[in-house]
């Protein structure tokens, strides 16, 4: 290869660091928040029959990472998580408590176009519940898609909520085209319906009809629910051009958006209560959503949410010298048992260099052992964000760094 062809593939990207940092800080949170609510984890395979996949995206399924694999069988990369999810309930139906809650958290591949908040490989966050047809199933995973912005530290959020039983009738061409109105605007909607072969009067007429929608009692019973959980009423509200794109959607449908962020919808959810049946052939009520990590953490750090850290290391223990070289080793197994992460310096050079290593590194302790120090049985421990240092007892060094 080349030098200049030293790069990622378009849409795909590499993580440093730093980066990788604020990503493993939101997932461990979205997990936290799912446990808290009584969900499990749940992984799938990379790789799917392509069968599984065909017939159940809609018109997106040209964004389909597909090929044949070295056996000759037609498989994709994993395009979302509800259809693997779904053979999974189908596969394993007899061991699963239901209702059965899950949550998971892996990559998927869409070969769409780069932009800001969509890649073409990125990690989706889905937390479902099977087995339950009540629409406070559904409620419940609309308030916990709250309830994880709120617990992120989100003020401006708001989850707009629509049932795709009210858009009976409405061809699926239109409503994929309805779904776009906020960003495309009404000609641009009915241009669009024009161009998948709905004549011009029938698209005002389809859009005209799904504006003057009104809530059904399943959305009210959504409502009293999250109220009850006392979310403010300006945080959920009724919008009938909300249709979500995916063809298997055939219930409550939502999207969540912060006014704060413009790059588009935080995440979405509907009910599938017909795409277990239709990849596994057993009808089970399912209803979930999708949180997309990128636009959730491009949003979080807009808002200063997302703690600063360039290294999960706390303490850099410093070589003096190859006489003391024992005592630092000493040093790091003390605080490591203390499950501070410590870095111990791995070779023998000027302590200046050591310590310019920690600062570009941003590790904000440097701990320094001395024959000086190893005599009166102390160490030097310097802060490298205020530049202060102080000499303690090292029976004082683990209080200190605590």
């Amino acid at each position: 290869m080349s030098k200049n062809k030293i790069q990622t593939l378009k849409g795909f990207r590499d993580f440093l660091p730093e980066d990788a940092i604020k990503r493993e800080w939101l997932i461990g949170k979205l997990k936290e928040i799912f446990e808290l609510w009584g969900y499990d984890p749940v992984e799938t395979p990379i790789l799917e029959p392509l069968e599984i996949f065909e017939g159940q995206i809609g018109e997106d399924e040209k964004l389909f990472y597909k090929f044949d694999d070295p056996g000759g069988r037609k498989v994709a990369l994993r395009y979302d998580q509800s259809v693997p999810i779904s053979r999974v309930i189908g596969q394993y139906n007899q061991q699963l408590p239901m209702p059965f809650r899950r949550y998971q958290i892996q990559p998927t591949f869409r070969a769409e176009k780069p932009q800001k908040g969509r890649y073409r490989e990125f990690i989706m966050c889905d937390a479902d519940i099977f087995g339950v047809e009540s629409s406070q199933a559904d409620a419940e995973v609309i308030a916990l898609l709250l309830d994880i912005y709120k617990r992120l530290g989100f003020k401006n959020i708001k989850v707009y909520v629509n049932d795709r039983k009210l858009l009976k009738g409405i061809p699926y061409e239109a409503i994929v085209a309805i779904d776009k109105l906020k960003k495309i605007g009404t000609e641009g909607v009915i241009e669009d319906m024009i161009k998948k072969g709905i004549e011009k009067n029938k698209a005002r007429e389809y859009l005209n009809k799904i504006k003057s929608l009104k809530p059904n009692q399943t959305i009210n019973d959504i409502f009293n629910y999250l109220e009850k959980l006392n979310y403010p009423k300006d945080w959920y509200e009724f919008d009938p051009t909300i249709a979500r794109s995916f063809s298997y959607s055939d219930g409550p449908i939502w999207e969540i958006v912060s006014p704060d962020y413009k790059a588009g919808s935080l995440s979405g959810g509907e009910r599938f209560d017909g795409l277990i049946e239709e990849v596994s052939g057993i009808k089970v009520p399912a209803t979930g959503f999708g949180l997309g990590l990128d636009r959730t953490l491009e949003a979080a750090e807009s808002l200063n949410l997302i703690p600063v850290k360039k290294t999960v290391t706390k303490v850099l223990v410093t070589i003096f010298a190859e006489n003391t070289v024992d005592s630092s080793i000493k040093i790091v197994k003390v605080l490591r048992s203390a499950k501070i992460n410590t870095e111990l310096y791995p070779e023998i050079v000027p302590l200046a260099k050591q310590l310019k290593y920690a600062d570009k590194k941003g590790i904000p302790y440097a701990v320094i052992i001395g024959p000086d120090e190893i005599l009166k049985n102390e160490v030097i421990v310097k802060n490298l964000l205020n530049k202060r240092q102080e000499t303690i007892p090292i029976d004082a060094l683990l209080t200190q760094l605590r």
